[in-house]
């Protein structure tokens, strides 16, 4: 999710700098302390499974699976395809470069236009069919990719709508009160491409800055070695918010609870703060899955977790209002929509007269 508005891309080779240029540098890394808590890791073939999401979602709004029946050859050649496609050379990737308007294609990660700063990445958007810009980058040797990236969205639909489902049986609802095959169905699926170059100065420079997601879920894969990844675990007994490294695993995938998630079931769960981090030794890749929902989806708390007299936890709008509002609030999304109707209609006035000025 992010603004519709295109940012300029790279004036630098990145992994060609010996240092990181101003508007690169990044000074507020370290606004939360560091904690060597561990990411639950649920194997899904476990009799245990439903139970260790729903406790993880509530915990930590993330966790780490294995026993997903994705292959690790398929793994491997997805991860392939996305280093070969970050290896052509500049002038060849913007040749599918994202146009005005538009969230598929190359350019930087879409998030980036929310910050002065510029993030130490480079990302592809895949909507739908991979084809279009395929064709682009690569006029007469497209198929290898495609068909990879093709066979990947189509495992990784199905298991986020098994995740899904797990999700909503841990907080005692049926399979009935919410048809996720029937939903997904309808939305198209979107993969995000993450490159990261090796960096000079990692602890001056961000892969992608803070944020939330938008989707359901987002189902991330990890290369191996350095580890990118990092997420807020929300003020517990252990201590007070902080910054989760998520190390890669063989074979693993994260799974990031998305806003929608934390609407759909009325606060119970909550979306996770994440960011990646560079390193200066490894060159890393990403695949992201987001889970989301078709245009006319309604985003709104399902009504079994709402209690007798009892308002909802956030108000109601369609999916094409809620990302309309997202552009505009970003990282505040959630906590406007939790506010009381004046409340949040008084913000709304600020926001706008700050967006005129």
């Amino acid at each position: 999710m992010s603004s519709l508005t295109a940012r300029p891309l790279h004036k630098f080779e990145l992994n060609t700098l010996s240092h990181v240029p101003d508007a690169y540098a990044w000074s507020a890394l370290n606004d939360l302390p560091y904690g060597d808590d561990v990411v639950p890791v649920v194997d899904l073939a476990s009799r245990d499974a439903v139970g260790l999401i729903g406790r993880a979602c509530e915990e930590w709004g993330a966790f780490q699976i294995t026993g997903h029946g994705i292959p690790l050859h398929l793994l491997d050649r997805v991860e392939a395809q996305t280093r070969l496609l970050f290896s052509l050379p500049t002038a060849q990737k913007l040749k599918a470069a994202r146009g005005p308007g538009s969230l598929s294609g190359y350019g930087l990660a879409n998030t980036s236009s929310f910050y002065s700063n510029i993030f130490w990445s480079e990302g592809f958007t895949i909507i739908g069919s991979p084809y279009d810009d395929a064709r682009k980058l690569w006029p007469e040797d497209y198929e290898e990719y495609c068909c990879v990236m093709e066979e990947y969205n189509r495992l990784i639909k199905g298991l986020s709508g098994r995740l899904l489902r797990s999700m909503m049986l841990s907080l005692g609802l049926h399979e009935e009160d919410m048809d996720w095959a029937g939903l997904l169905s309808k939305a198209d699926p979107v993969l995000q491409l993450n490159y990261y170059p090796v960096c000079p100065e990692p602890d001056r420079a961000i892969g992608i800055a803070h944020h939330t997601d938008s989707s359901f879920i987002t189902i991330l894969y990890q290369s191996s070695g350095e580890s990118g990844l990092q997420l807020v675990h929300r003020e517990d007994a252990a201590g007070p918010a902080r910054w989760v490294t998520v190390p890669p695993r063989r074979g693993a995938l994260v799974v990031n609870v998305g806003d929608l998630c934390e609407i759909v079931f009325n606060g119970r769960i909550r979306s996770v703060m994440h960011r990646a981090i560079v390193n200066r030794t490894q060159t890393r890749v990403s695949v992201a899955y987001f889970c989301g929902p078709p245009r006319q989806f309604n985003v709104a708390p399902i009504e079994k977790l709402i209690g007798p007299n009892e308002r909802p936890a956030y108000r109601a709008m369609s999916w094409p209002e809620f990302l309309s509002l997202k552009r505009k609030l970003y990282n505040k999304t959630l906590e406007y929509l939790r506010s009381p109707e004046e409340e949040a209609e008084d913000h709304k006035n600020t926001s706008e007269m700050a967006n005129q000025k």
